[in-house]
């Protein structure tokens, strides 16, 4: 599982109790489209709907959007600019929505407590630079075992591992996970970079410091209070080429458990799944797809094809 799986494990304990609080800001953005949430038309171009319309389920084709569970602090893959969401994800979205003849509207979200809200109907498909994993399509808590919520299916669209971001020069010489035992390194909250940390063997234990939001982390590091950051990987590369002009941080050896990104979709919601799976295969074939990973710079995620539940 990746950093983000992308956040995994640590916080799905905690799933259960957060029930119908998870989404209270859930429709604060609209992005993909214009401000106001009306309807979309049906026509890509002014002669007709779009190609895939006719595939999508008559209550997002009523409604013309197809509402979107995201947590908007994760640059470059997904923020807020200029008060819009910007990023890979919401391009991608408007991408998938020029096939689909409807637009994608973003909601502002809590990462850990965005699929309870799908779960509970509150959007229609969480689309946060999601990890997919096992545990997340049997809705089980990871830790336990235990059966949390419904069946997810996703339509897996990008590949990333987590990356080690270190202090500009490197001062304490880290090359791998195992250099940080005995030191203190700080990860999102939920993240699966918690989890590749607390796994990894060591005779003095990491001391991982947890925070709510990866801009958190970063400005840990910054300060000197951790020697480390650990998260995605096209996190960590924006971090590092944006962060004083490029001064501050780098990033050190080579990504670490790489798995799908995936669009998640309840299991029950077959129609919007195959839907966004086709749409997901035309930009992949037209070239759109590979405009938006290239616009952003990390066309080294991209995938030949949408796939299905691909993680593991």
């Amino acid at each position: 599982m990746t950093a983000r799986a992308r956040r995994g494990s640590a916080a799905m304990k905690h799933l259960a109790a957060l029930g119908a609080m998870t989404v209270a800001g859930a429709l604060a953005l609209t992005g993909c489209g214009d401000d106001s949430p009306e309807k979309a038309s049906p026509s890509a171009s002014g002669t007709g709907k779009a190609p895939l319309y006719d595939e999508l389920p008559e209550s997002v084709r009523q409604a013309g959007v197809v509402k979107v569970g995201s947590d908007m602090l994760y640059p470059p893959m997904e923020f807020v600019r200029n008060g819009r969401p910007t990023g890979v994800d919401p391009d991608l979205a408007a991408t998938l929505g020029k096939e689909l003849g409807v637009k994608f509207q973003f909601g502002n979200n809590a990462f850990d407590t965005l699929l309870t809200g799908l779960r509970a109907k509150h959007y229609d498909v969480v689309m946060s630079a999601m990890t997919d994993t096992k545990d997340r399509q049997q809705g089980l808590d990871p830790s336990s075992g235990e059966k949390i919520g419904e069946d997810v299916d996703f339509v897996d669209y990008f590949r990333a591992g987590a990356s080690i971001m270190v202090k500009k020069g490197n001062p304490e010489g880290i090359k791998t996970l195992a250099d940080l035992c005995g030191k203190k390194a700080a990860v999102q909250s939920g993240s699966t970079a918690y989890d590749l940390l607390q796994s990894q063997k060591c005779d003095e234990p990491i001391d991982i410091e947890i925070f709510d939001t990866h801009d958190e982390a970063q400005a840990r590091l910054k300060s000197g209070a951790v020697v480390a950051d650990v998260a995605d990987y096209p996190v960590v590369a924006y971090a590092v080429k944006t962060s004083g002009g490029g001064k501050d941080f780098e990033t050190v050896g080579e990504q670490l458990d790489a798995g799908p990104y995936g669009i998640a979709v309840l299991s029950s919601n077959t129609r919007l799944r195959d839907a966004i799976r086709a749409a997901l295969d035309a930009a992949i074939r037209d070239g759109s797809y590979g405009k938006v990973l290239d616009k952003w710079n990390v066309s080294d995620g991209a995938v030949d094809n949408a796939t299905i539940n691909s993680g593991t």
